[in-house]
């Protein structure tokens, strides 16, 4: 069995990894995924009782107890990289022995939902809609760096999402991957079904064109356009193709969740949001209170 080395998992002086800071007794099964971590507070503040909070960094987390059922919180900040980060620390804290540095041979399953907000790309998708990302699309390419990539990839809509939008070489290969189907099951009742581009940054990867121009300035408009068998791509966000792709590899059930603040299509954005955010947090812990 292989024991992993010390570079290429860091534990600090005081049992906890390296950059969550958490340590194993500290994580609960079902984890709540937020961006912002003045968001953490929101979410924990529906909880009837809190066992820890943690900070480092922008990885802010709090586990305690909602409606009985225990949860972890915790903020990843923006972006892909950090979700590499996130995912693979908390794999680590449920399926490592931190004393022997080897995988635990019975696998502990983390449900892991992702709460964020989003631009809608099609115009009946409305600002304030819980879009519940059936399908991630990685523009980020960060699967492409791990082994069983294809295995867990949707890999015929890839191929046509390359053909229709002509694809261009420079960028990273798109990867397509579904959320866990006991979630989709379980929360499609309270959200729109969406495909989910997960894009590497908040402007030109978005299409945004404030002084620089995108390299393709109708990649949103091909991307609108794309239809898979009656299904669309809805809208973008930063995480979620990440946590989900990770999440499949590993074993872990999976799902991103996103209030809807901005319509691409409409040219329009709210930016007293914060309602629209705490009726999804409502909705997301009633239903994870009920999961099993």
């Amino acid at each position: 069995m292989r024991t992993i080395p010390a570079s290429e998992l860091i534990i600090n002086e005081d049992g906890s990894i390296f950059h969550l800071h958490l340590r194993p007794e500290q994580l609960a099964d079902t984890v709540i995924l937020v961006g912002d971590p003045g968001r953490v507070a929101m979410v924990s503040g529906f909880f009837e009782e809190k066992e820890c909070e943690v900070v480092n960094r922008e990885f802010r987390t709090v586990t305690g107890s909602y409606k009985g059922k225990r949860m972890t919180v915790l903020s990843t900040g923006i972006g892909i990289g950090n979700i590499d980060i996130s995912v693979t620390e908390l794999d680590a804290l449920a399926n490592v022995d931190f004393a022997t540095r080897q995988e635990k041979a019975e696998k502990r399953q983390l449900t892991l939902v992702r709460l964020g907000t989003s631009g809608a790309l099609q115009p009946d998708i409305k600002v304030g809609d819980f879009v519940f990302s059936r399908t991630s699309v990685g523009f980020d390419g960060l699967l492409n760096y791990y082994a069983g990539r294809n295995e867990v990839c949707d890999l015929a809509i890839e191929r046509a999402f390359i053909e229709h939008t002509g694809w261009n070489e420079l960028l990273p290969k798109p990867y397509f991957i579904d959320a866990d189907k006991t979630l989709f099951d379980h929360f499609r009742d309270t959200t729109v079904e969406g495909i989910t581009v997960a894009a590497p940054g908040f402007y030109g990867p978005q299409g945004r064109w404030v002084r620089l121009q995108p390299q393709d300035v109708h990649l949103n408009e091909k991307i609108e356009s794309f239809d898979y068998h009656g299904r669309r791509i809805t809208n973008f966000e930063m995480e979620g193709s990440a946590l989900a792709g990770l999440a499949a590899l590993m074993g872990h059930r999976a799902a991103t969740i996103c209030t809807i603040i901005a319509q691409r299509v409409a040219l329009d954005a709210c930016t007293d949001y914060k309602p629209f955010v705490r009726g999804m947090i409502a909705m997301a812990l009633d239903k994870l209170a009920e999961l099993k």
